[in-house]
C-alpha cells in the first residue's frame, strides 16, 4: 500500500486484468462505431477516435440530426453514459453487461438524440471477430482495473500533450484508436508517403492508405495482446527508413520488437524509473529522432521548444 500511495503511476497486470481490457476493448469498438457513422471524415480517420477525459474516455461533441450528443465512459462511477443536445441523459452500468447488450443498449439510448444511429456491428482490427449481437456472454468487468487503466491513460496523455507541443509541423492530437485500442500521437514530416499494402485484419485497405498518405513517425501505448503480453509503449516509423530499427534509443529498456517492426518499452519499465515522466518522454523523443534522422526529415524548420502554460511561442 505504501508504493501505491508514493507512485501515481499505477501497476498494471496483463495476465490478471485482460479479461477486463477485452471487455472495455469491445465495448469502445461500440461507441468509436457511434462516432465514425456520424462524424464527418478527418484526415487519417481521426475523427473516429477516442479522447481521454477527466472522468474516463470520451467521444467528444458529435453531430447528429441536427444537434450533438457524446458518449463517455466514466471510471468513477463505472458508467457508460449518452448525452445529447435535445436534453437526453441516459447511462448503463459497465459491469455485469454482454456486449451483444451493450450494442443494442447503445443504439437505443442514440435514438434518442434526435435520430438512429446504426452502428456497424463487427470488430475491427481483431482477428476471428464476434459479431456484437452474437457476444452473448457476460463480460469480466473489474472495477479496479478499468480504474487503474484510466489513471495510468491519464498520465502518459499528460506526457503525450508536451511532446505534442514541441512540433512546429503536423502533428495528431493525442487520441485513443478503438481498433487496435492503443493511445497514440503522430508526427508527420510533411511530405507523402508509398502506398501502404494493407492487410491489417479486419480493416478497409482503403482506411489504412488513407490513415498512412504522408510519413509518419508515430508513438503510442496499449495495454498488451498479441505478440506483446504486458502493457507497452510502441514507436514506428512509416515508411521505415533505412537504419532506422538499428538506433540505440532511450531508455536502456527500449528495444526494437522485429515481428511488430517497432521500438517497445515496457510500462513497468517507464512506471518503476525513478522519474517516469522524464523516462517516457526520453523514449518519445530519441525514437522521433531515429525516425526523423534516418528519414532525412527537415528538423530545423518542423520542431520548436515544447510549450509552456500561457507562453506564447517566441517567432
Amino acid at each position: 500500500m505504501a508504493e501505491a500511495t508514493s507512485n501515481p503511476w499505477p501497476a498494471l497486470d496483463y495476465a490478471q486484468d485482460r479479461a477486463t481490457f477485452e471487455t472495455l476493448h469491445l465495448m469502445s469498438q461500440i461507441v468509436g462505431k457511434a462516432r465514425t457513422a456520424c462524424a464527418p471524415w478527418v484526415n487519417h480517420g481521426w475523427q473516429v477516435a477516442l479522447y481521454v477525459s477527466p472522468r474516463g474516455l470520451t467521444t467528444s461533441p458529435v453531430p447528429n440530426a441536427g444537434g450533438l450528443f457524446d458518449l463517455e465512459f466514466d471510471f468513477v462511477e463505472h458508467q457508460l453514459r449518452c448525452r445529447a443536445s435535445n436534453g437526453f441523459l441516459g447511462e448503463i452500468p459497465l459491469a455485469g453487461q454482454s456486449i451483444a447488450h451493450v450494442y443494442r443498449a447503445v443504439e437505443e439510448m442514440l435514438s434518442r438524440t434526435g435520430g438512429p444511429v446504426r452502428i456497424d456491428g463487427v470488430p475491427n482490427e481483431i482477428p476471428d471477430p464476434v459479431p456484437f449481437l452474437q457476444d452473448a456472454a457476460i463480460r469480466v468487468y473489474d472495477h479496479d482495473a478499468a480504474w487503474r487503466l484510466w489513471q495510468a491513460l491519464i498520465r502518459i496523455e499528460r506526457v503525450f500533450q508536451e511532446f505534442r507541443t514541441g512540433y512546429l509541423g503536423k502533428v495528431s492530437p493525442v487520441h485513443l484508436f478503438w481498433g487496435a485500442f492503443d493511445l497514440a500521437v503522430t508526427r508527420f514530416s510533411g511530405r507523402t508517403a508509398p502506398r501502404h499494402p494493407g492487410g491489417i485484419p479486419n480493416l478497409p485497405d482503403a482506411v489504412t492508405r488513407e490513415a498512412y498518405s504522408h510519413e509518419v513517425a508515430s508513438a503510442g501505448f496499449w495495454p498488451g495482446g498479441g505478440l506483446v503480453e504486458f502493457p507497452a509503449f510502441y514507436a514506428y516509423a512509416y515508411p521505415e527508413p533505412k537504419g532506422f530499427r538499428e538506433t540505440v534509443v532511450r531508455p536502456a529498456q527500449a528495444a526494437f520488437h522485429e515481428g511488430l517492426g517497432e521500438f517497445i518499452l515496457p510500462y513497468e519499465a517507464v512506471r518503476s524509473a525513478p522519474d517516469p515522466e522524464a523516462a517516457l518522454a526520453e523514449f518519445l523523443l530519441s525514437t522521433y529522432v531515429a525516425a526523423a534522422d534516418a528519414g532525412a526529415w527537415p528538423r530545423a524548420e518542423l520542431e520548436c521548444a515544447f510549450g509552456a502554460p500561457g507562453v506564447p511561442r517566441r517567432c
